[in-house]
């Protein structure tokens, strides 16, 4: 296994890292359903191989996840990071939901005891919140950290100029900053780099990775002709917006040089995201040893330039403004002078 700082912190975490959404079970059926059983192999084999980081989230599971991943840990504990979220809706109620200072203090207390633990090395809120004031949420998650509740904090599925102004508040107020971004990222899903990833690049936010295989169409077992089979995780579970027909395309490269190193294409699409320099850790779900086993060995697989080239030119995003603008209008003389 190989290892990373997470962003400006000192905080290690394993290249590849552990996501237990999958654990439990609950309302969607063909995303929660590893029993008790089946979730101790998995967390077993992936602390054999070295990972250290594992993420869940009070929301996944109704909190089934939380309670299972603890108890799973158990004596390694302290050997290992936990990551867990929230922001999501808990309960019926209004307030059950957000990131108010009364929801991100009941929600880490409610996680804190389902993951039987004194503490979170980790704490992500999950989405953004209109309706909650930005220094409302962020002096919550402060006074978390002051408080020993929670070691670190991050966020998930924020855009860049919401991310980029909760770090200069932070800053400004010497409040804990956050050291994470976990967003989606694949080869089929690369919008990230349109700002986000210059934003965390410049303020030392450390990137993790959710959704690397795109639920799982990268994995290689869909076809043109099965996609819409109603047995198949997508049917049910068809949450990350693409264009299919590329996103075929893209597989057939994939899967032509995956059988050149005889891997698999879920394994060069992983190996892609660990080797941008941007990404601290890439989170694997997993619903089968097999299946966990076989994506572990995206650690050992080395892409040639030519291959990360031919990835890169075939999934690179259209730019959007006004990037194309500022690339378009770089003075070609001054840029050859600093070369």
């Amino acid at each position: 296994m190989k290892y990373s700082k997470l962003g400006n912190s000192g905080l290690i975490v394993s290249r590849l890292g552990f996501g237990a959404m999958t654990f439990g079970s609950g309302n969607i059926p063909s995303v929660y359903k590893v029993d008790h059983e089946l979730a101790q192999n998995l967390v077993d084999h992936a602390l054999d191989a070295g990972i250290n980081f594992f993420d869940t989230a009070d929301a996944y599971a109704d909190g089934h996840s939380e309670v299972m991943l603890g108890r799973l840990l158990g004596s390694k504990r302290n050997e290992t990071i936990i990551a867990t979220k929230a922001g999501m809706r808990v309960g019926s109620a209004l307030v059950q939901t957000g990131l108010s200072r009364k929801h991100l203090f009941d929600a880490c207390e409610a996680s804190l005891a389902r993951l039987n633990t004194d503490y979170i090395d980790l704490y992500i809120v999950h989405k953004s919140d209109p309706f909650t004031p930005l220094e409302e949420t962020l002096e919550a998650l402060n006074d978390l950290v002051r408080q020993g509740k929670i070691r670190y904090i991050g966020y998930s599925n924020w855009p860049a100029w919401l991310a980029a102004q909760a770090v200069q508040m932070q800053r400004e107020r010497g409040w804990a900053a956050f050291i994470n971004g976990q967003m989606y990222y694949s080869l089929i899903g690369r919008d990230v780099e349109h700002d986000t990833v210059p934003f965390m690049t410049s303020s030392g936010v450390g990137m993790t990775v959710w959704g690397p295989l795109a639920g799982g169409f990268l994995s290689g077992k869909y076809t043109r002709h099965n996609l819409n089979d109603p047995n198949n995780r997508l049917s049910g579970f068809d949450f990350l917006p693409h264009d299919k027909e590329k996103g075929f395309v893209i597989l057939d490269t994939v899967k032509d040089i995956a059988q050149q190193h005889g891997a698999t294409a879920a394994q060069v699409s992983i190996a892609w995201l660990m080797g941008q320099k941007h990404v601290s850790s890439v989170l694997l779900g997993a619903s089968k040893l097999a299946q966990l086993h076989d994506n572990l060995k995206a650690a050992e697989l080395e892409l040639t330039p030519g291959e990360l080239a031919a990835l890169e030119q075939l999934t690179r995003p259209e730019p959007l403004y006004p990037n194309w603008f500022t690339a378009k209008l770089a003075d070609p003389q001054v840029a050859e002078a600093l070369t």
